[in-house]
């Protein structure tokens, strides 16, 4: 899939909690570049001096009808701070889109898709491709806390949102692979993102119903196009950059990797 470097405007910023930001860019001039859910974005910090590399933000939203990129942003360091600081009308650099997305299951199928925190980002765009392909989309989200669950409510446009929290504020208390869901029901794919603890418990979760487990990884990144060799990560095919083969992977029981085919392969085909 083509790259691009894009200075796009921020559309709105709204702050979902103190330390989460939700950017929406708009292209100042013609429509935005196709992108693939489970894609990400590098984002340069210009009102971070010293922040002198991109940062790597998942694609949170696509707005087609309001020609618009979603970016749900972390402030967990000074990059991140300075983005989550944008405000309406400003204007950030993008390289956009990068990495390996989800593969889409065929209409019909039931499918479930796992957050933790920020991990659930890229899981709303998913859910809303998913939902229009006809699939039978739920979302299983987790926190520590109620407010560590986000974007429930935009979740509950495509599908149906089940919730955990470990203080048990929300939802059914407990960690995401602890929910009455996994004996409750069956899924033929379950897609996943969020801390690796978490995502290695959902594939084996998932390989005891028999599901095919996709998941996104968040290794550290810097350059975003496999230069820098920072994401390299063992798969059953070798050492890989997470950046380029990834960030998203098929894993087993045992959270053996294996790479997909690149977007251009299956984007347009059902698994």
């Amino acid at each position: 899939m083509k790259k691009y470097q894009r200075e796009l405007v921020v559309a709105a910023a709204e702050v979902l909690r103190a330390d989460y930001t939700l950017l929406r860019l708009k292209a100042p001039a013609g429509p935005l570049p196709e992108m693939w859910p489970g894609q990400f974005v590098q984002v340069r910090a210009d009102a971070s001096p010293s922040t002198l590399l991109r940062r790597p933000i998942s694609i949170n939203f696509v707005d087609t009808a309001a020609g618009e990129l979603w970016l749900l942003v972390h402030a967990v360091g000074s990059g991140t701070r300075a983005l989550c600081a944008l405000r309406e009308g400003e204007r950030v650099d993008v390289v956009l889109p990068l990495g390996t997305g989800f593969p889409l299951c065929s209409g019909g199928e039931r499918v479930l898709l796992v957050g933790g925190g920020v991990g659930s980002a890229p899981l709303l765009y998913l859910g809303s491709r998913l939902a229009a392909r006809g699939c039978d989309v739920t979302f299983l989200l987790g926190g520590r806390r109620a407010a560590d669950v986000l974007q429930a409510d935009c979740c509950k446009r495509y599908g149906r949102v089940c919730i955990t929290t470990e203080d048990g504020s929300a939802g059914e208390r407990g960690v995401v692979t602890d929910h009455s869901l996994w004996t409750e029901a069956s899924f033929a794919t379950v897609y996943t993102c969020g801390p690796r603890p978490m995502m290695r418990a959902v594939a084996a979760r998932a390989a005891a119903m028999g599901a095919r487990c996709y998941v996104s990884l968040e290794n550290t990144m810097a350059c975003g196009l496999g230069a820098c060799l920072c994401c390299v990560q063992q798969t059953t095919e070798g050492h890989v950059c997470v950046c380029t083969d990834g960030p998203v992977f098929e894993a087993d029981a045992e959270f053996s990797l294996r790479p997909l085919p690149s977007a251009t392969d299956y984007s347009g085909t059902n698994l």
